[in-house]
């Protein structure tokens, strides 16, 4: 019995109750044919009916699953398409109605191009954020100071639940902020390695190797990027540091070696070919230690060499100590001198040179102290020189003063002899100048009152005290023109006591008479002061022939030994020097007529 096989193309109910239709008129043909039992015949049949009911049941509930599956397509994919939305901070896609009719593979063909676009959205979202957070995940590493890190994108864990442009921003900006810490770590690490350069340089030490002992990445040779951690940069601070605190101990211990050189070399008198070696310490006496970058300027051989430099001037410094001692003290005995000043005494000298000898004496503090007294010496010369020079004028006066009163006790003085009209010049000038000492010795007293009152000490000449000499010359002086008075009074008496006794004693005649009167006119005529005719016991000052610096310093040792007492007070000194002047003739009075 052959197959009965529909039609293709048929898959209609109306095809099929057809087909089972004929399918069954052949079954009964056969069954009659055969001679079936009706009971086995409705037995087939009902199989028969099961079976198609199975058959159907099973294309029904095919079908439904179809359909379930095509449902939870739909809807996984509009719930993926609206977590895509989400997740890219989007509110829907252009081009997409929002609202979906038709079939469910409609709806399922509509949807499908849209989710496409958002996951290729999605895919390209996440490369940047997976990008972003690499790139802040290296420079994060590289601030941490992680040696070793592993840059490969694929260990980067991107939150695809939040892929929105404001999310992708925000990680944009912490990325620029770390590139910002990452420059502004490279900027101070260059500038810390910059430092340690000039440091370095300045010193004489070897940058290099300083360098990489804080850590191999610092040096450009190692060929890696550089440590930019915090460790790092505390490293590097703590090295600039100690390279500043050894510049600064370096610095100010060469101040102490340059001071030290300069006191030497003043004390010691050192050449300026000597001086010059050590040009370089003594320039960096006047610096700071920010103002010293030369390279090589703070060396240990250079602090070496000026430590050896001060210990051999040491060692030289107490040998010619006592020379520059005794030097700067007689320039300072030259200035006391010079001026007629007070000078140290020689045992007190004698004393300094023992501490020396012996080395019990701070040499700088003894040359300075003696540096000291030679300024305030020439500041007081300076301020004595007026008074010098008008005791100078006094003493060129009492000079001729001296000199005229021996003059006039030479009766030969009016002979026609060899050089005596010269004298009688010079005794005219004589006479002009003796006239001017009274003012004069007003003029220096008054001065010398004013200068002890600024001064608020007593004007010492030669250890004397001036004013003392002043008025002890002013004493004498007056004493010696009364003395002259009294003797010019007796001789007139004298003289015409002895010219009234020959008067009466004898008349003489007429030529007698002009014998006298022509001697008379002799003594007296000649426009001759009565002190040409007048015998005259004068005993100048200072008649041994000594200087007047000799006279004066007869004064000074008379004036040493008692000062501090009474000025002047011995007994006989005035006494003596009236006796000495008492015979001195008045050279600055007018003639007297007979």
């Amino acid at each position: 019995m052959g197959s009965f096989q529909a039609p293709p193309g048929m898959r209609s109910s109306a095809l099929l109750e057809t087909s089972c239709g004929y399918l069954l008129q052949e079954l009964q043909m056969i069954w009659n044919e055969v001679g079936e039992d009706q009971s086995e015949r409705e037995k087939v049949l009902l199989e028969l009916e099961q079976e198609c009911l199975e058959v159907y049941r099973r294309k029904v509930d095919r079908a439904n699953m179809s359909r379930a599956r095509l449902h939870q397509e739909l809807a996984e994919s509009e719930a993926e398409f609206t977590h895509l939305l989400l997740s890219l901070g989007e509110r829907s896609l252009p081009g997409r109605p929002e609202k979906m009719s038709g079939t469910i593979k409609q709806q399922l063909d509509s949807i499908t191009p849209a989710l496409q676009e958002m996951r290729l959205r999605k895919e390209e979202r996440v490369n940047q954020f997976r990008a972003v957070q690499g790139q802040i995940q290296k420079i994060s590493a590289e601030i941490a100071g992680q040696s070793e890190y592993d840059d490969s994108i694929t260990n980067v864990k991107v939150n695809e639940n939040d892929l929105s442009l404001k999310k992708l921003e925000e990680y944009q900006n912490e990325l620029q902020r770390l590139h910002n810490e990452k420059n502004n770590r490279l900027q101070q690490v260059e500038k810390y390695i910059a430092a340690v350069h000039n440091l370095s340089a300045t010193l004489g030490m070897e940058s290099s190797m300083i360098i990489t002992k804080v850590h191999p990445s610092l040096n450009e040779l190692c060929g890696i990027s550089k440590n930019i951690s915090d460790g790092i940069l505390a490293k590097l601070n703590s090295t600039v540091e100690s390279l500043q605190e050894e510049k600064q101990k370096r610095l100010e211990k060469l101040h102490q070696l340059g001071k030290a050189l300069k006191n030497l070399w003043s004390l010691m008198d050192t050449s300026y070919g000597d001086r010059y070696l050590f040009s370089h310490v003594i320039d960096q006496l006047s610096v700071s230690s920010a103002e010293v970058s030369d390279p090589g300027s703070l060396t240990l051989d250079i602090i070496q060499q000026a430590e050896a430099e001060v210990k051999r001037l040491d060692q030289l410094k107490a040998s010619k100590m006592k020379e520059l001692f005794l030097k700067k003290q007689n320039e300072l005995e030259e200035i006391c001198n010079k001026s007629h000043m007070e000078i140290p005494s020689r045992s007190e000298m004698e004393n300094i040179l023992n501490l020396i000898n012996t080395g019990e004496i701070d040499y700088a503090e003894l040359l300075m102290s003696i540096d000291e007294q030679i300024p305030r010496a020439k500041e007081e010369a300076s301020s004595r020189k007026s008074i010098m020079e008008k005791v100078e004028k006094w003493i060129l006066a009492r000079d001729e003063e001296r000199w005229l009163e021996e003059y006039s006790m030479d009766e030969n003085r009016y002979s026609v002899s060899r050089g005596a009209h010269r004298n009688l010049r010079r005794a005219e000038r004589a006479r002009v100048t003796v006239n001017k000492i009274p003012a004069l010795v007003d003029s220096l007293m008054a001065k010398t009152k004013s200068w002890e009152e600024e001064r608020r000490k007593v004007f010492l000449y030669d250890e004397v005290p001036l004013l003392a000499m002043l008025e002890e010359y002013n004493l004498s002086r007056q004493e010696r023109e009364e003395e002259k008075q009294r003797q010019r009074m007796k001789k007139v008496q004298s003289q015409v006591v002895v010219e009234q006794e020959n008067f009466t004693t004898s008349r003489p005649s007429t030529s007698n008479r002009r014998l006298s009167n022509k001697s008379l006119n002799g003594g007296f005529g000649n426009a001759s002061p009565l002190n040409r005719r007048l015998s005259l016991s004068i005993q100048q000052l200072g008649s041994n022939g000594k200087s007047s610096v000799a006279l004066g310093t007869s004064f000074i040792k008379e004036g040493k030994k008692e000062q501090g007492k009474r000025i002047f007070p011995r007994p006989n000194f005035t006494s003596q020097l009236r006796d000495e002047t008492a015979s001195v003739v008045s050279t600055f009075s007018g003639p007297l007529s007979p």
